[in-house]
C-alpha cells in the first residue's frame, strides 16, 4: 500500500463532520437536514445566534445534528464555532458559510451601521471562519462551501450592498480554491436566486412589500417559480460530497435561470 493511499484512508476514517452556519431557518436548516440524511455517519454542527431555532434541525435528527449557539460576527465567534466542533467530534470536514442578512434599500437609505452589519455577517464572518477552520480542514482535506447569491451576478434594484458583499464571496471562493488546493482543500459556492425563505420577514418587510418583491422575482426568474430551500441544500451537499472531488472554484447558480434570463 502506498503512502498516499494510507494517508487518504486516515483522512476518511471516522464520521464526516459538517459545520453549517445560519442553520436555524431557511437554507441553513434544510442543509443541516440534508447532510444528516445523506449518510448515517455524518455529524452536523448547526450554528446560529439563538438556541431556540436550532432546536428544529437538531430535533429532526438528534443523533446526527448538534446545535451550537454562537454569533459568527462576534470577536471570538469563529474560533468558538470551530472549537465547539473539534471538542465534540475531534475533526472538521466541511464548513458551510451560510449565515447572512439581506436588508433592502436604495443608496440614499443606507447608514454606516447598516452597511457594516451586512458586511460583518456576509463577508467578514466567512473569512474569519475559514481562517479558524484552516488547520482542521487541512488535516481532513476538507471542503468550504460558501453560500453566495444570484443577486451578486446581475443588477437587482435595492440590493446593492448585499449584492456587493456576496459578489466578494464569489471572489473569495475562486481565490481560495487556488490558494488552498495545495492543502487538499476544495472551495465551492452556491448562488441561490429567489428562494422561499423568511428573509423578507426577518428584514422587517410588510406583507405587502414581501408580496411585491415576490412578484418582481417571479417576473425575473425564467422558470417562473420561487425555489425551495431544499433545492439549494441539495446543491450544497452534492458539491461537498466526495464524489465532487475534482470540483473546486465553481460558483453554482441555483436560481431558476435568473442570471441568464
Amino acid at each position: 500500500m502506498s503512502e498516499t493511499t494510507r494517508t487518504d484512508e486516515a483522512v476518511r476514517r471516522g464520521p464526516r463532520v459538517v459545520v453549517v452556519t445560519g442553520a436555524g431557518t431557511g437554507i441553513g436548516q434544510e442543509t443541516a437536514w440534508a447532510f444528516a440524511a445523506q449518510d448515517p455517519d455524518v455529524r452536523v454542527v448547526a450554528v446560529g445566534r439563538r438556541a431556540e431555532p436550532l432546536a428544529r434541525p437538531a430535533g429532526r435528527a438528534p443523533d446526527r445534528i448538534v446545535p451550537l449557539a454562537a454569533d459568527v460576527t462576534s470577536p471570538d465567534g469563529p474560533e468558538a464555532v470551530v472549537r465547539g466542533a473539534l471538542e465534540r467530534f475531534g475533526r472538521l470536514d466541511v464548513l458551510v458559510n451560510n449565515a447572512g442578512i439581506a436588508p433592502h434599500g436604495q443608496l440614499g437609505d443606507y447608514t454606516r451601521e447598516g452597511v457594516e452589519a451586512v458586511l460583518a455577517t456576509n463577508l467578514t464572518a466567512p473569512v474569519l471562519l475559514g481562517q479558524a477552520a484552516l488547520p482542521a480542514l487541512t488535516e481532513s482535506r476538507g471542503v468550504i462551501v460558501n453560500v453566495s447569491t444570484a443577486v451578486g451576478q446581475r443588477g437587482w434594484p435595492t440590493n446593492s450592498v448585499y449584492a456587493a458583499g456576496k459578489a466578494a464571496v464569489d471572489t473569495l471562493t475562486r481565490s481560495w480554491a487556488v490558494e488552498l488546493a495545495p492543502r487538499g482543500i476544495r472551495v465551492v459556492a452556491v448562488a441561490p436566486g429567489a428562494i422561499a425563505t423568511p428573509i423578507g420577514r426577518h428584514a422587517g418587510f410588510s406583507p405587502e412589500r414581501q408580496a411585491a418583491v415576490r412578484r418582481w422575482q417571479l417576473e425575473n426568474t425564467p422558470l417562473g417559480r420561487i425555489g425551495e430551500p431544499a433545492e439549494v441544500a441539495w446543491a450544497i451537499v452534492q458539491l461537498a460530497s466526495p464524489q465532487a472531488s475534482f470540483v473546486t472554484g465553481v460558483v453554482l447558480p441555483v436560481d431558476g435561470g435568473a442570471v441568464v434570463g
